[in-house]
């Protein structure tokens, strides 16, 4: 795999693709300056592998044959078959130069991208919990409860934004009010500990719910995370309500956590589908309450923004950005891009 300087610009026009385990969202960029031609989402189990779904529903369709491609996908990065972690596609970078055309491919892990719309997003496309304070180029960090619990970094500095990947969805989540300790002790463990993860995601939702009926001695009714968010978002029952109320304090004890630890004074991005269903509760004092609570930091915490990516495609807007203006960005292509 011959190197290339990792500030070049993909060859045009730009497949970019954002792969997940159910879906797999694509838009061509035909050049630096025009809009993306969009595609409908696909939904990965309709295909065997990606090769074919990029064929039959993009290169197909399309009446463009693009020249690079740059994928985000939620799975380790090793060698030349990249498998995805929810997912039974394997990404094979030299099989799509030799039978799908293109001349050189480009795979950065999920969050990455997220990180890279988190430098490039306009104020339409993020929603601001609490206080908005002076728009700053520092640091950043962005933050995905979804199927897991993602967290990215974004560093800023010599005019460029570096985003770092990392797996702080794992650290680990512990009790601090008296609830929380009569709560925690019922929360499912793995290996004897708690993770964020464990919580802060879908099925940590769940877990949350059923951790707090177990501590009240009552019969847990409730088993998808969508059934906990509408009763709390509607108020109907009463354990949902607190269910959400803390989730969206530990989500605040961990951005404020992961602030702390990027010095993130260009403020922390809350992503994906559960961060925007949830906007409402996150208005609520509990959020930013347990992000600023950082003694002996809480007076700069309070300048810290906070916000909702609300952009439906925010990873494909974080794709294209690079693919536009690579310079802005330091992006690593060691081990993760071939060429024909």
């Amino acid at each position: 795999m011959p190197k290339s300087p990792e500030n070049d610009h993909m060859p045009f026009p730009v497949l970019v693709g954002d792969i997940g385990g159910t879906n797999a969202r694509f838009w061509i960029l035909t050049d630096a300056h025009g809009a993306p031609k969009e595609f409908p989402t696909i939904q990965t189990a309709d295909f065997p592998t990606i090769d074919q779904a990029i064929q039959d529903r993009i290169l197909d369709k399309s009446g463009v044959q693009p020249r690079s491609a740059i994928l985000a996908v939620a799975g380790p990065i090793k060698d030349d078959e990249i498998p995805l972690t929810n997912c039974p596609w394997v990404i094979r970078p030299k099989a799509m130069i030799s039978e799908l055309g293109f001349d050189d491919v480009l795979v950065v892990n999920d969050f990455e991208a997220q990180a890279l719309a988190a430098a490039s997003l306009g104020r339409d496309d993020r929603q601001p919990i609490g206080a908005l304070s002076e728009n700053s180029l520092g640091s950043r960090v962005i933050l995905g409860p979804g199927t897991g619990l993602g967290v990215g970094g974004l560093l800023y500095t010599q005019h460029t934004w570096f985003p770092v990947p990392g797996e702080g969805g794992h650290v680990d989540l512990g009790p601090r009010s008296e609830r929380d300790w009569q709560i925690f002790p019922h929360v499912e463990q793995i290996d004897g500990r708690i993770s964020g993860e464990q919580i802060l995601c879908g099925r940590g939702i769940v877990h949350l719910y059923k951790a707090i009926c177990a501590a009240d001695g009552i019969e847990a009714v409730w088993t998808d995370p969508a059934e906990v968010t509408q009763h709390a978002l509607a108020g109907s029952d009463p354990v949902c309500v607190e269910t959400m109320t803390l989730f969206v304090t530990y989500l605040g004890r961990l951005a404020g956590d992961m602030a702390l630890v990027f010095m993130a004074r260009g403020g922390v991005f809350l992503s994906g589908g559960i961060s925007q269903r949830i906007i409402p509760l996150l208005h609520k004092p509990e959020f930013r309450a347990a992000f600023e609570d950082k003694a002996p930091h809480s007076a700069m915490m309070k300048t810290i923004p906070t916000f909702v990516v609300t952009h439906p495609q925010a990873a494909l807007s974080g794709l294209s950005a690079y693919a536009r203006t690579p310079s802005s960005y330091g992006v690593k292509h060691e081990g993760r891009r071939w060429q024909r």
